[in-house]
């Protein structure tokens, strides 16, 4: 995991995930024993270096944090989450591009 992703518990998920300060935040949530998971994982790094202080891209161990992942209705891996303002604007399923999640978060952050 990138020092700029941040991986989300049930301690800092509302501080970190659910913040108010307008930045937009990617929550993906992920398995180890996922393939699909571990292909996003360099796009969300990549993410994560280029959106540096723009936006804040998170992971939550679905497997390790349960409560977070049910909270969420997440039903399958990956689940990524789109927030703004603590409020879920879009909800994204599977493998997913650099660049349209790029695009995403930077219009969310203007």
């Amino acid at each position: 995991m990138s020092e700029k992703t941040v991986e989300l518990t049930e301690t800092n998920f509302e501080t970190t995930a659910l913040r108010k300060d307008g930045k937009p935040v990617l929550i993906d949530y992920w398995a180890t024993w996922c393939a699909p998971c571990r292909m996003m994982e360099p796009v969300l790094e990549a993410l994560a270096d280029e959106l540096d202080g723009t936006a804040v891209i998170g992971k939550v161990n679905a497997d390790e944090e349960p409560a977070l992942a049910q909270a969420a209705r997440v039903q399958a891996v990956p689940t990524l989450l789109v927030l703004k303002d603590g409020e879920v604007v879009d909800i994204l399923m599977g493998v997913q591009s650099k660049n349209a999640l790029k695009s995403k978060l930077e219009a969310l952050a203007a």
